[in-house]
């Protein structure tokens, strides 16, 4: 049964879609089988896994919100072991749409359910909100990976995050554990990069993955060309970071991982 990972931040430009489509390709690099889910209505992950959101007709809020069978919207990459669930601009409307119905916010979970020991991981690119999406997202996952940029006001909005995280796990979703905190846009140059870094370990010690993802122009350049950046600049600094945070990962969930 797979192992479901939201990656979430209500801050913007933390490296959220950038984690999740990468993230994802490097698991399918290690070969298991992986689902990314984009529910993120700006649909960045979708195109930078080659897809037109333009293009797609059903996506996850077609799931979610009419019941269509995830199934049916379920997309090949261009790399083994990798598929996709698309989102698209339609995904706005979805928490208005979905504020009257009974559950709603285990809809993303029922969705989910169909599919999920089909994976040995899905992972869940969230909105940079704590909107009804992100709280289905986090009902439905197993764990959480909260990317953190090493940048001023780093730690703004963190302690938010972690008590919507305390409430999900208090009434929706008792199960759900932190997976760890990322630590992402590291320049080894810049003194605030290595401060943030200290801060953040000392906050949340064991909590951080030793893995850190460096400020990176490949990281950068990869979605323009439809590509997660291990297919683009499979020796570069970023495809490397993520693929060992996937090494890590697989590590911590005492699974074998491939050299």
């Amino acid at each position: 049964m797979g192992k479901i990972v939201a990656i979430a931040n209500q801050k913007g430009g933390v490296g959220k879609t950038t984690t999740a489509m990468n993230l994802a390709a490097s698991l399918a690099v290690l070969e298991f089988k992986t689902l990314v889910i984009d529910a993120d209505p700006q649909a960045n992950t979708t195109s930078g896994l080659g897809q037109d959101p333009k293009e797609i007709e059903n996506s996850i809020y077609e799931c979610m919100v009419d019941g269509i069978e995830i199934t049916s919207i379920i997309m090949k990459t261009d790399m083994e072991h990798l598929d996709l669930v698309p989102s698209h601009i339609d995904l706005v409307g979805a928490e208005v749409e979905m504020i009257n119905l009974e559950n709603r916010e285990e809809k993303m979970r029922q969705v989910i359910g169909e599919v999920k020991d089909r994976y040995d991981f899905i992972i869940i690119d969230c909105s940079p909100s704590l909107g009804l999406i992100t709280i289905n997202a986090l009902t439905a996952a197993n764990s959480v990976i909260i990317p953190v940029q090493c940048e001023y006001f780093a730690l703004e909005g963190l302690g938010k995050l972690l008590n919507t995280i305390k409430i999900i796990q208090t009434r929706l979703n008792p199960d759900l554990e932190i997976e760890g905190i990322l630590l992402t846009m590291y320049d080894v140059r810049l003194r605030l990069s290595n401060q943030v870094v200290e801060e953040v370990k000392i906050h949340f010690k064991n909590m951080v993955f030793d893995t850190i993802i460096p400020r990176n122009v490949k990281l950068g350049e990869s979605p323009s060309f439809g590509l997660p950046v291990i297919a683009f600049d499979a020796e570069g600094k970023g495809a490397l970071a993520y693929l060992n945070l996937a090494n890590e990962i697989a590590e911590r969930n005492g699974l074998v991982k491939v050299n």
